[in-house]
Order: structure tokens, then C-alpha cells, then sequence
């Protein structure tokens, strides 16, 4: 099998993981979401390091750590926890819907993080996709009479997120494992006061099926990140692009199927225009990467005849 079908079966295995993850947080619905982030920092801490030691990779761990960039590292860290909870958070309250229309919005906020951070040109195509998505979230707010939050900050976070990972030059596998590294002191903290302040409030070991899903949080993080950087060495950045949207497309069907949360009028006039722009930007993905491979061959030929 070509390394560009093996890359294309690693990112949809990793979208459709990361899509039914809601199913998998809605099983620990009874555990609070705080100690359900703090579990899967620290069992994502046991399985990351598991894999560095065994690829021989744990000085790699110490260098990022160590390194200028661990503040943009400790930042990301940072934004990866506030995207954790928020998710888990939004799974527990009834409001899965958002959290899917959060990571539809994601991409067009990239866009604007790189407009105004990177100053970075957008093309008409992209400028029409961020209209439309403002204006999806827009007639949500309006329609609902209250902002779509966890949407907002699942978006904006992740692509805060992004903005970090951008400037960090280490491996994908060794800078997440820094990042719980360094989420792993507040998560102790956390976990330890409970055991002081509300006695009994723990669910770990409290019953096997809890202490197992708690557990499962660490490998359902680090899995489908491994396979998605897999993927991103053997398939395009478009291809990339637009598979990853199997993603909120799965979560977006079981708020509704399986959850039950009601798809209202504001939501129905909303989804359209966020989906819309959702394909205009992929769209704008696929010719700014035709562009890319034209210009290269041409530099290509251009230096053959010389």
C-alpha cells in the first residue's frame, strides 16, 4: 500500500476517533470535568513518556522542556488545557452542538489569528468564508438571545493553540508530551485538594468502570494524535484540511441522534452558513495548494533551462 493511502487511513482513523469522543466523555458525566481533565493530563503524561522512552527519545523531552521555547510550549500547554476542558465541559452540560460548531469555526479564526498576529494576506475566497462563519455565529447569538461560548472558546483557544505550535520547532509527539508535562503540576494540585476539602468527591478507584475510563483518557488523547502525525508527513496539507472534518461532522450527528439536543430555528439558520463557509475555505485550501505546485514546477523547469 502507497504511504499516501496509509497517511489518508491514519487522518480519517484520528478525525472519526477525536469525533466520538463525546460518547466516550458522556460515560463520565458523573465525574466533575476538572477531574476528568486532570486524569487525562496525567494518564496522557504515562502514555506520551511510554513512547518517547521506548523510541529512545526521552532526552529529546528534556531539551524542549528546557529550551527558549518553553514558554511557547508552557502558553500552548495552557490553551490545550482551557480547549480540553471546555469540550469536556460542553459534553456534561447538554451543549455537544456547540463544541461541533467550535471546531467548524476553528479554521476561518486560524485565518484571522494569521491576518492579525503573522499579517498574513487573505484571499477573497477566505474573506467570504470568515463573513459568513461571523455571520452563522451572529444569527446564532441573536437567535438564542445568549453567544455561543463553548463554540467561541473551543475556536479560539484552539487556534491560539495553533498560533503556539507554529513557533515550536520540536516533534509533534515530543512537544504534546511537554505540554501535559507541564499541565501534570495543577492537575496533582487539584486532584490532591479534594482529598482535604470534600472528602470523598474522588472517582478514581472509587469502581472499575470509572478508574477504566479515566485511564482509556490517556491513549484516546495520545492515539490519534500519533496517527495524525503519521498522516501529516504522507498526505497534503489539503487533504489534511478537509478530511479533518469528519471530525465535528460526527460530533455534530450524535448531539443530535444520539444526545437528543435540540436543533432549533436559530441552529438551522446558522449550521448552513458556517457549513457554506466551511466549504468555501476548502475551497480556498485546494487553489492556494494547486497555486503552490504550479509555481514550484515552474521554478522547477525554469532551473533546468538555465
Amino acid at each position: 500500500m502507497p504511504d499516501s493511502q496509509r497517511g489518508l487511513i491514519a487522518v480519517i482513523c484520528s478525525s472519526v476517533i477525536w469525533g466520538v469522543l463525546g460518547l466516550y466523555y458522556k460515560l463520565l458525566s458523573h465525574v466533575p470535568a476538572l477531574e476528568i481533565l486532570s486524569y487525562r493530563t496525567l494518564w496522557s503524561v504515562v502514555f506520551f513518556g511510554a513512547v518517547l522512552a521506548v523510541q529512545g527519545r526521552l532526552p529529546a523531552l528534556r531539551r524542549a522542556m528546557t529550551s527558549r521555547e518553553g514558554g511557547l510550549i508552557l502558553f500552548g500547554a495552557l490553551m490545550m488545557g482551557v480547549n480540553w476542558f471546555v469540550y469536556i465541559l460542553s459534553i456534561q452540560m447538554g451543549h455537544a452542538l456547540e463544541s461541533s460548531l467550535g471546531y467548524y469555526i476553528f479554521p476561518m479564526v486560524a485565518v484571522l489569528i494569521g491576518l492579525l498576529v503573522f499579517h498574513e494576506r487573505l484571499s477573497w475566497l477566505q474573506w467570504i468564508a470568515v463573513a459568513l462563519a461571523a455571520t452563522g455565529v451572529l444569527t446564532l447569538t441573536i437567535g438564542l438571545g445568549v453567544a455561543p461560548w463553548f463554540s467561541l472558546a473551543i475556536a479560539v483557544s484552539f487556534g491560539l493553540y495553533g498560533l503556539a505550535k507554529k513557533k515550536i520547532t520540536a516533534d509533534a509527539t515530543v512537544s504534546v508530551t511537554a505540554e501535559v508535562m507541564f499541565l501534570a503540576p495543577l492537575a496533582l494540585v487539584w486532584l490532591i485538594l479534594p482529598h482535604t476539602e470534600v472528602p470523598g468527591a474522588e472517582h478514581f478507584g472509587s469502581d472499575w468502570r470509572t478508574t477504566l475510563l479515566l485511564i482509556g483518557t490517556g491513549p484516546l488523547t495520545a492515539i490519534p494524535l500519533m496517527l495524525f502525525t503519521y498522516a501529516s508527513r504522507r498526505i497534503p496539507m489539503s487533504t489534511l484540511g478537509v478530511v479533518q472534518y469528519i471530525n465535528p461532522t460526527i460530533q455534530f450527528l450524535i448531539a443530535t441522534l444520539a444526545f437528543g439536543e435540540p436543533f432549533t430555528h436559530a441552529h438551522a439558520l446558522a449550521f448552513p452558513m458556517i457549513w457554506l463557509a466551511v466549504l468555501i475555505y476548502i475551497v480556498a485550501l485546494r487553489r492556494q495548494a494547486s497555486a503552490a505546485r504550479k509555481l514550484a514546477a515552474s521554478l522547477g523547469t525554469s532551473g533546468t533551462t538555465v
